[in-house]
This record gives C-alpha cells, sequence and structure tokens, in this order.
C-alpha cells in the first residue's frame, strides 16, 4: 500500500509545472510570432487590376501609376528597414496611395450613382487576429487610419457610414471637406456610365483598390485594402475591399493577402481567407494556393486578383485580369514595380 501511494506523490511531483498536453481531439492555435533568423523582411503592395494593356494606358497614367506605387514602396520600406511592424509599414504605404488622385482609394476615390465619395476600408494584423474594418465613410483624409482605429481603440471589427464618420471624429483622425476626394476624371468616368447606360462595372473596368501586405524582421503579417468602390455604385453597395476574409485577411500560420476585384466574387468565394487556409491547412505554397483561388474565381465569372505575402517572405502577385498596378520590396534590395501582365 504504501508503494501505491509513493507512486502517486511521484506522478503528482511530475504533474506540477509540466505544460498540459493537448488532448487528442483538441485544436490549438499558436499565434506567436514567427522568427526571422537573418531579420528580413517584404512588402507588396497594389493598386488595382483591369483592363490596362499596352497602347490603352496612356504614357502619362502610367509613369504616373508607377510613380505612385514606388513611393508607397519606399514609404513602407523605410518603416521596415528600421525595424518597423508590419502594420505601420501596411498603414504606411497605403496612406501614400489614398492621397494619390490616380488610385482609387482616399483622394480620387470613384463617384456613386448619386455623385459622392463613400469610401472603404480593412487592416488586419496577423500576429493577433485583430481586424478593423469601415465602410461608407465619407470625411476622413485616409480610411486605413480609420479602420486601425477600429481594431484598435474599439472592441468591434467593422463600422458603417455615420458611425464609422462619428467613430472617426472622436479619434481625432484628420477630417477633410468630402471634396477633397474628387477628381474631374472620376467624374468624367461617372457621367460617361451614365450617357452611355452602362452596367455595374467601371467604365474601363480597372479596379482600382489599394492595399498592402507585409512581413516584418519578426516574421509578423499584416494585410491592409482601401477602396472608393464601383464607379456609380448603388444603394449603399459594399464591396470585398472592407469584408475581413473576403478582400483582405493576414494570419502569421498562414499569410497576408489584399484582393482587387469584382467584389461580389470575392465575397462569395472568401477568397482573401481561402488563399490563407489552403497555406495553413495543406501546406501549399503561396504561389500554389494564389493561382487556385483565382482561377475559381474565373469559373465563378469574376476577376480580379491578389498579393500575398507569407511569415518566411515569400511573396506572390496572382491575377486574371490584362493587367495589375503592382509593386514589391525586401530588405535584399529587390525594389519591382509593374503593371502589365506580361512584365
Amino acid at each position: 500500500m504504501r508503494a501505491f501511494f509513493s507512486s502517486i506523490w511521484l506522478l503528482l511531483i511530475l504533474s506540477v509545472g509540466a505544460p498540459l498536453a493537448a488532448h487528442p481531439g483538441t485544436h490549438t492555435h499558436d499565434l506567436k510570432d514567427k522568427k526571422v533568423a537573418d531579420k528580413s523582411w517584404t512588402l507588396v503592395i497594389h493598386g488595382g487590376a483591369g483592363s490596362m494593356t499596352r497602347g490603352k494606358l496612356a504614357p502619362e497614367q502610367d509613369s504616373a501609376a508607377r510613380a505612385g506605387l514606388a513611393k508607397a514602396l519606399e514609404a513602407g520600406s523605410a518603416v521596415l528597414e528600421k525595424g518597423g511592424s508590419a502594420m505601420d509599414a501596411v498603414s504606411a504605404a497605403i496612406m501614400v496611395l489614398e492621397d494619390d488622385e490616380h488610385f482609387n482609394a482616399g483622394r480620387g476615390a470613384v463617384f456613386t450613382y448619386k455623385g459622392v465619395n463613400e469610401l472603404d476600408a480593412s487592416i488586419m494584423d496577423g500576429k493577433t487576429l485583430g481586424a478593423g474594418a469601415v465602410t461608407g465613410a465619407r470625411y476622413t483624409k485616409n480610411p486605413i487610419l480609420l479602420a486601425r482605429a477600429v481594431m484598435e481603440k474599439s472592441p468591434h471589427v467593422m463600422l458603417s457610414r455615420e458611425g464609422a464618420d462619428e467613430f472617426s471624429r472622436e479619434q481625432g483622425l484628420e477630417q477633410v471637406n468630402p471634396d477633397y476626394f474628387a477628381t474631374p476624371e472620376r467624374w468624367r468616368q461617372l457621367e460617361e456610365l451614365k450617357a452611355k447606360k452602362l452596367g455595374w462595372y467601371d467604365v474601363d473596368l480597372k479596379y482600382g483598390t489599394v492595399g498592402a501586405v507585409a512581413v516584418d524582421s519578426e516574421g509578423n503579417v499584416a494585410a491592409g485594402t482601401s477602396t472608393g468602390g464601383l464607379t456609380g455604385k448603388r444603394w449603399g453597395r459594399i464591396g470585398d475591399s472592407p469584408v475581413i476574409g473576403a478582400g483582405n485577411y493576414a494570419d502569421n500560420r498562414a499569410c497576408g493577402v489584399s484582393a482587387t476585384g469584382a467584389g461580389e466574387f470575392f465575397i462569395r468565394l472568401g477568397v482573401a481567407h481561402e488563399i490563407c487556409a489552403r497555406m495553413r491547412m495543406l501546406g501549399e505554397d503561396a504561389k500554389t494556393a494564389s493561382d487556385h483561388v483565382i482561377k475559381e474565381l474565373g469559373l465563378l465569372g469574376g476577376t480580379g486578383g491578389v498579393i500575398v505575402t507569407a511569415p518566411d517572405g515569400t511573396a506572390t502577385f496572382a491575377f486574371n485580369t490584362p493587367g495589375m498596378y503592382r509593386g514589391k520590396a525586401t530588405s535584399k534590395g529587390e525594389k519591382v514595380v509593374a503593371i502589365y501582365g506580361d512584365e
């Protein structure tokens, strides 16, 4: 009997302080940082996908877009080069694109059918799975900052319209007159759509959403997306950009994704999350997962593209349109800006 109790006592001693083993049926979620030994980082951005082809895009449009993409890469890279976070890098890059009237986000956003600018944005932290999004905002100069404030300073994930604007003011974010977002070119596009009684999508089939994904020197992933939506959108239409899992997603266990395209199809397929899920659950690399999901998107009738980066720094672009405004920068000195499918 003494030997029996001694054995029990020994087992109790051994169990104290030892970590509990996961039950065979328990799914554990380890969201700890994935350290990158060489402190490398990667930043990938996009300015929308669509029918951009050589000869169709005017030389001045080509050069302006490339300059804007390069400036956004510089802003995000500067953060990462100093050891900053992926979240800060994504925010910095997207703010530059929101301030550039050549892209459909922030200043230069397209008009709704009623002739106003309504802005959507979302951001996600792959380290914590924290996320924030806004839709229909009208006064915040940089919607990506409002989305981040929703994530960091509220218990919510998505705010809309007047409520999002009120929250923005309460957080002290920079406010502007709605006229700030308007440009003559975007008004021309709206007038053309109405005159020709065109379909549901942009006149020139350019989905001008902007986005960025990054992995920092600690191996943390983040993703952000911002847009003015579709030219002539009606009835409070919301696309995929502010929808976590559709137009934007980040998870340290898989990747960061930002999407651009025909939002309804991206929502139906859950594109951003689907890519991350394939990488995490099937072990696919970024290119394989992205190509597969974009192919599925096409089979549904959807068009557009994605940018993806994994915690190990690998990155890819995937799109089924003739072109996509895009760029990539890494700690190894790589810097690429491209527009057309043959680049």
